[in-house]
């Protein structure tokens, strides 16, 4: 079978060599369920990748099963994916390419900083976590991630907004318990590291805009406080 415009010619090719594309649990939920979550999700890990690009080794806590996290195989040298759910590490692992350089872990980040070989990142993201970790534990979520980075490591924490909580989900309000406004999630990353910057993110459109109506934050962090 050919196309008829040659220059499509090779997504063919390219199909025949290597089949189709399988999406993971998770993925596959959102394209059924709500096309455009999967859009936002991209678009979340997409302002990472970017902001990251050109790095050695970067360390993703709570990856899920590791969907959106192909969009840093581009950018980073050697990406190492942890999460503490066992069944999404092995979703990730089955669905898993050659091509894609990247090590799955199962690692609960309160348990203990992330440190393979006992080397620390050089920079590290978690997306969509911090929302789940009650207030008295974020403390050892904090220092863990420090605690896995170089002292020049570089760290991005994004999580939805206390105030788009009056429209989220009935299933997503019932793991959010630490949610928090821009003000908060900016001061609590400063005890952290010496610079904090925030961006907030309405749908698939990264800005610097009025905090309280941002639907999502991103804090990009730099000049880790705490090493050891």
């Amino acid at each position: 079978m050919s196309t008829k415009e040659e220059q499509y010619q090779f997504m063919v090719n390219l199909l025949q060599e290597k089949g189709p594309i399988f999406m993971t649990c998770r993925a596959s939920t959102m394209w059924r369920q709500d096309p455009k979550l999967l859009g936002f999700t991209l678009a979340r890990h997409k302002f990472v990748a970017k902001m990251l690009s050109g790095y050695n080794t970067v360390l993703e806590v709570g990856c899920g099963d590791a969907f959106a996290s192909r969009l840093l195989h581009p950018e980073v040298k050697h990406l190492h994916s942890i999460d503490f759910d066992p069944y999404f590490i092995e979703e990730a692992s089955k669905h898993k390419e050659a091509d894609w350089p990247v090590t799955l872990a199962v690692h609960d980040i309160l348990s203990s900083p992330y440190l393979p070989n006992n080397d620390q990142f050089d920079a590290a993201f978690s997306l969509d976590v911090i929302e789940h970790i009650p207030q008295s534990q974020e403390h050892i979520y904090l220092t863990n991630i420090c605690k896995s980075l170089k002292p020049t490591g570089v760290f991005i924490c994004g999580c939805p907004s206390l105030e788009s909580q009056i429209y989220a989900s009935p299933a997503s309000k019932e793991g959010h318990v630490n949610c928090k406004s821009g003000h908060e999630l900016k001061n609590l990353l400063s005890s952290y590291f010496e610079h904090t910057f925030l961006f907030g993110m309405n749908d698939e459109v990264l800005h610097t805009g009025f905090a309280p109506m941002c639907h999502y934050l991103f804090v990009l962090a730099v000049g880790n406080k705490i090493t050891t």
